[in-house]
């Protein structure tokens, strides 16, 4: 399993104007070098609410470390940085998420080059990307605008009156949550072999993703995520790895 496609490689569109296959791609850690949660979350309550945001911020941050540290799940980590956002306004946060990438973007360094590299590649052989996060459209849709993305599929806030009440909608985009919104993606392009589809991801968590693809790549060269890979699909050192 190559980790990039040759243009020989590219399967024939079977409809004319839709996606030889699709690429799927984790965001944080293996598309770009940062965690964009814990990065937007400081920004976003030092901008909005000043002394008392960034206290906000170090305050969740704390709690999500020590959480993390005494072994909560990657999905219940998640659900728990979402109800930091109680109470706080859909559009301020949509707002404040377009200028958190911007300043981030300019600063330089962001992307991770081999992954952004290889879906551009992608796209020009006639792929259509996919981004799959835990994050949320906040941030992600700009970093889909940029890279040409057709689908975001993350993790949901739930919002009341315009406003963020602390929830999920569904359940986080980690782990077997990635698996189900691919595997339903998928089903939704039945002219598309999952066998010829990509994915990219740099941790445990997105192994269910990338067992759903014929052509996964671990972002990052993440040393147990490729044995992971290789013992699932019970194949020797054809996994790709960066």
């Amino acid at each position: 399993m190559s980790a990039d496609r040759t243009t020989d490689d590219v399967p024939a569109r079977s409809r004319p104007g839709e996606p030889a296959y699709l690429v799927f791609s984790d965001a944080d850690e293996t598309l770009i070098r940062c965690k964009s949660l814990l990065e937007f979350l400081d920004h976003y309550f030092a901008e909005r609410h000043g002394t008392r945001g960034r206290r906000h911020a170090a305050d969740v941050r704390a709690r999500l470390t020590a959480a993390t540290a005494a072994g909560m799940a990657r999905d219940e980590a998640n659900a728990l940085y979402y109800r930091a956002w109680r109470g706080e306004p859909l559009a301020e946060i949509q707002r404040s998420g377009r200028r958190w990438y911007a300043a981030r973007r300019a600063a330089g360094g962001f992307f991770v080059d081999a992954t952004w590299a290889a879906l551009r590649r992608h796209r020009a052989a006639g792929a259509e990307l996919v981004l799959v996060s835990g994050s949320f459209a906040a941030v992600l849709d700009p970093l889909a605008e940029e890279c040409g993305a057709a689908h975001v599929l993350c993790t949901r806030p739930a919002v009341a009156d315009g406003v963020l009440t602390g929830e999920v909608v569904g359940e986080p985009m980690i782990g077997e949550g990635k698996r189900r919104a691919v595997r339903a993606l998928l089903a939704r392009r039945p002219h598309i072999d999952p066998a010829d589809c990509h994915a990219y991801g740099d941790h445990v968590s997105d192994l269910p993703m990338l067992l759903e693809v014929g052509h996964p790549t671990v972002a990052g060269g993440s040393a147990d995520l490729i044995e992971r890979l290789r013992a699932a699909r019970r194949v020797g050192p054809g996994v790709s790895g960066r």
